[in-house]
């Protein structure tokens, strides 16, 4: 692998590329990278990063291999405008990789459900309407409670439940309004124009990472999420590893996981799924291709023979064409708590981190939420405060520990002042 080069396809705010990068250097693999930096300015950053366009995915990718001096040997992405831009570098190459159909399909939520739907997975009743729609005759087609989502945009940003007609227009002029901000315009993405609204689902919530080679899947973990989310926003804070649900109902999530990625037509790559079980069966909520987002993938650590691997080792490794059949998920339970913003504000400063460090268990607390930044929590925000991390023999402990951790932080969030015109 001494003389192999690996593209990583990432935003600039990624969190995840110093793992990658630790990653490649134990493997001796040279790494370059390709972010939606402005290309006007030269080399900020000074990581010799390629400059793209995620907005215009067929055009960069061209732009992107007419620009290399190398051939790379493998394409990783990160987050999910990251991987449409990949599966067109990857076919513009014609290297092993998840085609660009496919994961426009994955990041489209009307699409992602429409497939779902065609293969005979179960689907709640759904429409898509324009986003200037008049939401008052609207609310009158829907038996309450209706979930509505913007169709590409991910980490539950914009997400809201609406459990009646009043508040089915309330929050539809809140996506309108967040919609129309300048940070999704800037995208320039036409699923941004439209609002998909659906019946809401009741249940119990998995998330699930996933490698596909060539079509055969592989499971690498199960999450639980043990805290309900119900509405009306659906802000995601503990995920735990393994599941401590029933192995039926286990083996009927890695099932319907594989079914819902190749009814999308995904085959070659990484593949994080969220789901919902209730007495129905399993429901798709989303099947992305790529890895599970953010700090989070510090969570998974794996082994294999002589090795222990994080999961951005693995996942160079397999884009390299490497097998990873013998990967297993570490004996031990894991866990991490995206810490929620409980109000909007002037962050100021987190007290107790050292404390929560201390709680038995806790393997790191970091705060990425910057002082005398404004934080804005969910529906309209897009990060969290930072991240819990847990390793226990048992599951129940790592959450019992993360839920101690965050108990002992203090933050200091103050009130924005006013901006006078």
């Amino acid at each position: 692998m001494s003389t192999r080069t690996v593209l990583l396809i990432a935003a600039t705010t990624g969190y995840q590329i110093r793992s990658f990068g630790e990653a490649a250097a134990a493997l001796g693999v040279n790494l370059l990278f390709a972010t939606d930096r402005c290309d006007r300015l030269e080399d900020p950053w000074r990581d010799r990063a390629f400059a793209v366009h995620f907005h215009e995915p067929s055009s960069s990718a061209r732009a992107l291999v007419e620009g290399l001096d190398r051939r790379p040997d493998a394409i990783v992405a990160v987050g999910d405008r990251p991987a449409l831009l990949a599966a067109h570098i990857n076919a513009e190459l014609k290297l092993p990789g998840h085609s660009p159909e496919a994961v426009w399909r994955s990041r489209n939520k009307l699409a992602a459900r429409e497939a779902f739907r065609q293969a005979g997975l179960h689907v709640p009743a759904f429409a898509c309407v324009p986003v200037d729609t008049d939401a008052h005759p609207l609310s009158a087609r829907w038996t309450y409670p209706v979930v509505l989502k913007p169709l590409a945009l991910s980490g539950s940003r914009g997400v809201m439940r609406a459990d009646n007609r009043e508040a089915f227009e309330v929050a539809f002029a809140r996506l309108r309004h967040l919609l129309h901000q300048a940070d999704v315009r800037i995208e320039r993405d036409a699923a941004h124009e439209q609002v998909l609204v659906e019946s809401f689902i009741p249940g119990r919530e998995y998330a699930v990472e996933r490698v596909v080679t060539h079509g055969a899947f592989t499971p690498f973990a199960i999450f639980d999420k043990p805290d309900p989310l119900d509405g009306p926003f659906f802000e995601e804070t503990i995920y735990v590893t393994p599941s401590r649900a029933p192995a039926a109902v286990q083996s009927a999530v890695i099932s319907t996981v594989g079914a819902a990625a190749r009814a999308l037509g995904l085959s070659h790559g990484p593949v994080h799924a969220e789901c919902r079980v209730n007495e129905r069966g399993v429901t798709m909520l989303e099947v992305a291709g790529r890895p599970i987002g953010g700090l989070c993938s510090r969570a998974l650590r794996f082994t294999k023979p002589g090795k222990v691997l994080s999961l951005a080792d693995v996942l160079l490794r397999h884009a390299l064409g490497e097998s990873v059949s013998d990967v297993c998920r570490e004996a031990n339970a894991a866990g991490v708590m995206m810490i929620p913003i409980p109000a909007r504000g002037v962050f100021r400063r987190v007290d107790g981190v050292d404390a929560a460090r201390a709680v038995p268990g806790i393997e790191d607390v970091v705060v990425t939420a910057r002082p005398d930044s404004i934080l804005v929590p969910l529906p309209e925000g897009r990060s969290y405060l930072g991240f819990i991390f847990a390793r226990y023999p048992d599951a129940q402990d790592v959450e019992a520990a993360l839920r101690d951790a965050h108990a002992r932080l203090r933050f200091t969030i103050e009130r924005e002042l006013p901006v006078l015109s």
